[in-house]
């Protein structure tokens, strides 16, 4: 006689297509953010950036934090890196998740090459 299987873990469950792809995008962008701001700033001393004496909306300057402005470097050092990484996942794609329809086969307009019409029978 053979033992019962366990029931699943209890806890978060995998992530789906759309989360592992997410992932695939934001963790090595966050990584790669992480390095390219620390040399950058290695090299440039924030309160010598030409705009470091623009003012934010509190009528701040903002070369007047240097947090802010490695803050503001890294965020968007790590959107490059995330639209880098996001555009690298969209030419992935092969050409059956380009082309595939989302509509079941009878709810495709009339027409469609990909639908499958009622067959009639006694009919060929």
């Amino acid at each position: 006689m053979s033992c019962p299987s366990p029931p699943p873990p209890a806890g978060p469950r995998a992530p789906g297509r759309f989360g592992r792809r997410l992932i695939w995008i934001l963790w090595p962008s966050f990584l790669v953010g992480g390095v390219a701001e620390v040399i950058f700033f290695t090299l440039f001393d924030p309160m010598e950036l030409p705009f470091s004496d623009t003012l934010l909306p509190g009528g701040q300057a903002l070369g007047e934090s240097r947090l802010m402005v490695y803050t503001i470097g890294f965020f968007l050092f790590w959107a490059f890196a995330a639209a880098s990484s996001a555009l690298t996942c969209f030419f992935q794609r092969t050409s059956a998740e380009i082309n595939r329809c989302p509509l079941t086969p009878l709810e495709r307009p009339p027409g469609c090459p990909r639908r499958e019409e009622p067959t009639t029978p006694g009919r060929d």
